[in-house]
């Protein structure tokens, strides 16, 4: 789908103004104005969400004397990782294409180096997201740019209204929207959060916790492992199974929780969290505000009563779950400088502002020094209700991606067959024993080790 052809989307409302001039340490100047770059971004959730890469487009190429050509690309279908695979092969494409957490170091050695920036925009913005920085560096090299547009965590949206009600909890005392904790935040566990998941549940409104082999399900439950120190693999992708206390008591609690979660959430999508938040059927969910914008358009009575907050802590400490987008230029690209360009522009604190503007506040900088955007103090109703979406210092979390620190090519495989959700699987519903499954775990890790 190209850029001129998304009149679905017209309605931008990114009420962004112009980046100011001279944003990149030097400007590209081209002898042709008909020089062409052609981009693949992921198509973004949220409707305006795409909005301020066009105009980002537009300003770097009138500026530059380039004509930026945007593909939106959704990932519906994996549609967009299966352009990703087929340019790759052809060795033809885009000159700039997203790429999801796991495809960076699946294609490393068909992507151009992009060092040469990242010495820049570090020198100039400080530290990446680790967790970013550890997804986009492979054998010493930068691979891809971290992205602003379609990043996202994935802290706790909740009705602080029902969590009050009925489990006695109210969030907005415990997490405000100032630079502080409030009284109780060194309560919020996962031991607090299953007593608070079963009160819910009783009153006939559970939490919407999606169980199945989507990205919101490996990725919370990713964090949740993460948090009990519960990895299945060491850096080099051996299994860490067989004597793992840490694993099998993440099991554990894990299907203790899932009793007090709706029957279906084993088969849940990406959308059914958002559409149980929306509807007023669940009191809590893991997700960006995409779920919050939609309710604030088609359902102001619950999106007025809904407060993000952060994940609980575990006894390894508190991780989020983190979801980011890069951009890759691929080595075969013919307009390998030029790209260069364009994605330092889209990487300023100016741009990366205004992405996150026009996307209500859904897209999150890898940059550590821009989480004190004014959109996340401002953006409501009710006013604050998002403060706490980016991660925060007094949140004391690390932002995690499911299945790390495995070998890309491994933690890739295992993402996308969604083996952490998988073993749970096993035993809350197949009704094996915890080391049953976790046999059945190991097994599987090591097949794909071998390739099979």
């Amino acid at each position: 789908m190209s850029n001129k052809d998304l009149s679905r989307r017209a309605a931008l409302g990114a009420g962004a103004g112009v980046i100011a001039a001279g944003t990149l340490s030097a400007p590209a100047v081209f002898g042709q104005p008909t020089t062409t770059l052609r981009c693949a971004f992921w198509d973004h959730w949220v409707p305006t969400g795409n909005g301020a890469l066009r105009q980002l487009a537009q300003q770097f190429g009138e500026r530059n004397r380039v004509n930026v050509n945007l593909d939106f690309i959704t990932t519906v279908g994996n549609q967009l990782q299966l352009t990703a695979a087929a340019q790759a092969q052809s060795r033809s494409g885009h000159d700039i294409l997203s790429l999801s957490p796991w495809d960076i170091g699946a294609y490393a050695d068909q992507l151009e180096p992009v060092d040469d920036v990242m010495t820049r925009l570090i020198s100039r913005y400080g530290a990446v997201n680790p967790a970013a920085e550890f997804l986009g560096k492979h054998r010493g090299a930068w691979r891809a740019v971290p992205a602003t547009s379609g990043t996202q965590n994935k802290p706790a949206c909740v009705r602080f209204d029902l969590m009050q009600e009925h489990a006695g909890i109210d969030v907005r005392a415990m997490w405000p929207a100032e630079n502080r904790a409030g009284p109780g935040a060194e309560t919020w566990n996962w031991d607090t959060f299953l007593r608070a998941a079963e009160a819910c549940h009783r009153a006939g409104f559970p939490f919407g916790l999606p169980m199945g082999q989507f990205t919101d399900s490996v990725d919370w439950v990713g964090a949740l492992f993460e948090s009990y120190g519960a990895r299945v693999t060491d850096e080099r992708g051996n299994p860490t199974i067989r004597g793992n206390q840490a694993l099998r008591q993440v099991m554990d609690y894990a299907v203790r929780l899932s009793r007090f979660l709706p029957n279906d959430v084993w088969a849940w999508d990406d959308a059914a969290n958002n559409r149980a938040l929306i509807s007023g059927r669940s009191a809590l969910i893991f997700n960006p505000p995409s779920a919050w914008a939609v309710a604030k358009r088609d359902a102001p009575q619950v999106s007025e009563r809904c407060w993000t907050i952060p994940m609980p802590a575990g006894p390894r400490g508190r991780f989020l779950a983190y979801l980011p987008w890069s951009s890759g230029i691929w080595s075969f690209g013919r307009n390998k400088n030029v790209a260069k360009q364009f994605l330092e522009f889209l990487s300023t604190r100016e741009a990366a502002e205004l992405t996150t503007n026009t996307s209500n506040g859904y897209d999150i900088p890898p940059f550590d020094s821009m989480s004190d955007f004014k959109i996340w103090e401002t953006e409501g109703p009710p006013t604050g209700t998002v403060y706490n979406y980016p991660n925060k210092p007094h949140h004391q979390a690390k932002a995690h991606i499911a299945f790390a620190p495995a070998p890309a090519e491994l933690a890739s495989q295992m993402y996308i067959q969604a083996l952490n959700t998988k073993v749970i699987a096993r035993v809350a519903q197949g009704g094996e024993t915890i080391e049953q499954a976790l046999t059945w775990l190991e097994r599987e890790i090591n097949n794909m080790r071998r390739g099979g």
